[in-house]
Order: structure tokens, then C-alpha cells, then sequence
């Protein structure tokens, strides 16, 4: 699919993975990828594989953990390794307004400014992993190599 057919979200996602060098290609299903099981079946890969945005809110600014979706956040355990205050899930709106983008398709980049970001260690157990671009219908395969380069992050184990 030619960038110009992408939806406007998934354009900002597929400009930045450009402008990192990172060479993902944002790919359009034709099934929802909004939770990371719908993501795998789409896909055809492990639950593990599929790497979660979630915004959170600390120390009065949005947050985001890019989380392998074999797995919940342990927000206090993960506060304590990164040295922040308490982690709270932000709102539907609090996520558009932080990322322009919509839960069930926040994505790791094409926000209006980059966020404080994990990347967890989970993810590094597989070779190839995916992320949502913009949209529940829009994903890019990437590494957790590159998530980190992307987002600057930093690489935590984000469970219990």
C-alpha cells in the first residue's frame, strides 16, 4: 500500500520510522489490531510478540510503556525501577491529547512531542516484534533494538 493510502495517523508513524532510518513499513489489516490477541491472530504470531503503547501518567506528565502483551504492567514495581513518581493509566482523553492517537491504536512514535518512555524487557526475546501506527488497523514490524532508538527509551522489565 502506497504512504499516501495510509490513514493521516498512520502517515505521522510511517514519516518518523523514515526519519529514524528504521525500515518498518506500516501494513494495513483488514482485522482490528486493538488488543494484543487480536494483533497476534491477525498476524499470526505470539501474544509476546506484540508490543503494547500505553500511556500512563507520573510526575505530572504522560508516560509511555511499550509492553509485550504476554504480560500486565506492575505500575509500582515499574515506578521504583525508573525512578518516578506513581503510574497512573491515563484517560481515553488524556491518551489523544498526549499522543493524537486513540487507545487501541497508540503507536511508539507520530506523537505532537516525544514522551518519557519504557521499552520492556520482555520484548527482546523475540527477533521480530510488532507495534500498532496510528490506528487499530495499523502496525509496523520492528525489534526492541530500534523501539529503544526510536523513542529514545529506556529498557526495564515492566512485570512484577
Amino acid at each position: 500500500m502506497e504512504p499516501t493510502a495510509l490513514p493521516a495517523r498512520s502517515t505521522l508513524v510511517a514519516a518518523a520510522l523514515a526519519a529514524a532510518g528504521l525500515p518498518g513499513t506500516v501494513r494495513v489489516l483488514d482485522d482490528s489490531a486493538r488488543t494484543a490477541a487480536e494483533a497476534a491472530a491477525a498476524l499470526g504470531c505470539e501474544v509476546g510478540a506484540i508490543a503494547n503503547s500505553l500511556v500512563f501518567h507520573s510526575d505530572g506528565e504522560a508516560v509511555l510503556v511499550l509492553t509485550s502483551g504476554r504480560h500486565r504492567v506492575d505500575t509500582a514495581a515499574l515506578a521504583a525501577r525508573w525512578g518516578r513518581g506513581a503510574l497512573r493509566r491515563a484517560t481515553p482523553e488524556q491518551v489523544r491529547e498526549a499522543t493524537g492517537q486513540a487507545i487501541g491504536g497508540v503507536a511508539p512514535t507520530g506523537h505532537p512531542r516525544p514522551l518519557p518512555t519504557v521499552v520492556d524487557q520482555a520484548l527482546t526475546d523475540y527477533p521480530q516484534i510488532w507495534a500498532a501506527a496510528g490506528t487499530p488497523h495499523t502496525v509496523f514490524p520492528t525489534t526492541a533494538t530500534e523501539l529503544l532508538h526510536l523513542t529514545g527509551g529506556t529498557l526495564l522489565p515492566v512485570g512484577p
